[in-house]
């Protein structure tokens, strides 16, 4: 009887769950990941964050589900990038709108140190609140760069770099002791527009005056009691008051759960039928390089594969189910000839069916590359994109060398044989054709540029020479078509289509374990879209590798600038 009756309470209280009120939860503490992970590494490192295209497609759906009646974050301190945060308070800004609660809470917003990317997000919620020995680190934004030039020269090492054109700037640490006039332009007018659109954020969310939110930033960063004083935040109070006043609001007997995990839950009542039409969504992320993504087990981040992205492309454009693509682009760039591989194959895609890039934190350089032949392209405001230039060379250690006693011959059968020997300088003839190479890959990129957005060469070359552009200043010059993010670029994928508001979408390639385990049967097999791990010798230097331009990268890369 007792067994039976522990049943019964056991389901009416599933039921009760399965009707009750839904409080919607996300823990940013961990960040977010762009896509799903590409091979086992990244899986493990990435089993603590919720997937981005998760919370977005969760916070859609939330919209007009009636059990769904708030949303409470806890906005940490792990560092996320200023696009995907603009994609985040799209979601919950169209959340709000939709008339349900939304909170924000954190422990701090910087600790008294830079917090302003952290409360711009924060700033989209209806009510944001403080943990009383919290700060507000709303400071505005500073990039400093760091010149080698003067450290190398005492240490005996000369660089032999060069660059198209100007605004390249990524050789500069190391040529020069300063920003030059180009340089510091240009990272004025990111550092301008960037503010921009913070300033005018957070003066809609709170409701302030532009000037005085300006004035603000001049002032922070901020105690927690300063910063309710000054209307940036609506209270200070712990995590389980936040949590206890949300409940209270949405019922009763309202219940927590997380966004990825409400997502997936919806996803599983509705899966659509295998021959269903849909979208494919395919993700390049990290520096550029020839054969497969990966990441290493050293460090250093991820890498966007040629060979990965090309198969996986090609599997999108032969899947007569898919009816568009969606291209998910979030890299500095890296190899040309990679980058060039990716372009070739999203040309050849969009004879096919629509194509539609989404840009993340960065596209620029060679992520510009494999982005430009798109039907459409969407950029958040903050997004990094540009870069249309190139740079490359080598260190030159013959005196350092020298210093400490070491000394090399070089036995050579061909004029050119060492030409990238780092104990020797360029010849003039080595540096004519090193100009050649560096020309042909510029006229290329700007070439392609030219034909890609409907622009008269002339233009494109304008809007080149190496210079990065916020998202918002690439609109205005027809770099980029809409500003916008991932959920936005799935729409226009859709409506393109001609297929339904809900159509699904699918992560390219999706593969079973047998298929996994068995291998590619050719090229041409949708499982050599699969990553690997990558044991790249660099490992935790290789952001520092790629910007010297050492051969983990190439010549179509920019510093991976972050807005944080």
């Amino acid at each position: 009887m007792d067994a039976g009756k522990a049943i019964f309470e056991t389901v009416d209280k599933l039921r009760q769950r399965r009707t009750a009120p839904l409080v919607l939860e996300l823990d940013l503490t961990e960040g977010l990941t762009e896509g799903p992970p590409t091979d086992p590494l990244t899986a493990v490192l990435s089993i603590r964050k919720p997937r981005l295209s998760d919370v977005l497609g969760g916070l859609r759906r939330a919209r007009t589900d009636s059990r769904v009646k708030a949303l409470v974050v806890k906005i940490g301190s792990n560092p996320i990038g200023l696009a995907m945060v603009q994609e985040l308070r799209e979601a919950v800004t169209r959340f709000r709108a939709s008339g349900k609660l939304t909170v924000a809470f954190g422990e701090t917003f910087g600790e008294f140190a830079s917090g302003t990317v952290p409360y711009y997000l924060a700033s989209a919620f209806e009510r944001v609140y403080l943990q009383p020995s919290g700060d507000v680190g709303l400071t505005g934004v500073a990039l400093e760069q760091r010149f080698l030039k003067g450290a190398l020269t005492k240490l005996g090492v000369g660089v032999a770099m060069g660059q198209r054109h100007e605004y390249k700037t990524a050789p500069n640490t190391f040529t020069h002791d300063h920003m030059t006039e180009p340089h510091r332009e240009s990272t004025g007018r990111i550092l301008e527009s960037v503010v921009d659109e913070l300033v005018a954020g957070i003066a809609e969310g709170r409701r302030l005056d532009p000037g005085k939110v300006r004035e603000l930033i001049d002032r922070g960063p901020f105690i927690g009691a300063e910063a309710q004083e000054a209307g940036l935040v609506d209270g200070l109070a712990y995590r389980d008051e936040v949590y206890d006043e949300v409940k209270r609001a949405a019922g009763a007997d309202a219940h927590l759960q997380y966004v990825a995990r409400y997502a997936k839950a919806a996803n599983l009542r509705r899966l659509p039928q295998p021959t269903a039409p849909g979208i494919a969504l395919v993700h390049g992320i990290g520096q550029i390089r020839t054969g497969r993504s990966g990441r290493s087990p050293l460090g250093g981040g991820g890498a966007m594969g040629s060979d990965t992205v090309s198969a996986a492309l090609r599997a999108a454009r032969r899947d007569d189910h898919v009816k568009a693509v969606v291209f998910r682009v979030d890299s500095p760039g890296g190899s040309y000839v990679a980058s060039d591989t990716i372009w070739r194959e999203v040309v050849l895609t969009r004879k096919v069916k629509p194509v539609i890039v989404s840009m993340g934190d960065v596209a620029a350089s060679g992520g510009y590359f494999v982005s430009m032949a798109a039907d459409r392209i969407f950029a958040q405001p903050g997004t990094l994109t540009g870069s249309i230039g190139v740079f490359g060379g080598k260190p030159v250690l013959a005196e350092l060398l020298e210093r400490i006693g070491v000394t090399s011959e070089l036995m050579a059968e061909g004029v050119n044989a060492g030409m990238f020997s780092t104990s020797r300088e360029f010849s003039p003839e080595q540096w004519q054709r090193m100009n050649a190479w560096l020309d042909r890959i510029y006229d290329d990129f700007v070439g392609k540029v030219a034909q890609g957005r409907g622009l008269d060469r002339d233009r494109a070359h304008e809007l080149a020479k190496g210079r990065v552009w916020t998202g918002a200043d690439a609109r205005e010059r027809g770099l980029v078509d809409e500003l916008g993010g991932l959920e936005d670029a799935l729409a226009a994928a859709r409506k393109r289509a001609g297929l339904a508001e809900d159509a699904p979408v699918r992560h390219f390639p999706k593969t079973h374990p047998l298929e996994r385990l068995r291998g590619p049967e050719s090229s041409e097999d949708k499982t050599a879209a699969l990553a690997r791990v990558r044991l790249d010798a660099w490992g935790p230097l290789a952001r520092l590798s790629a910007e010297l331009g050492l051969p983990a990268a190439g010549p179509l890369s920019t510093p991976w600038l972050t807005i944080r």
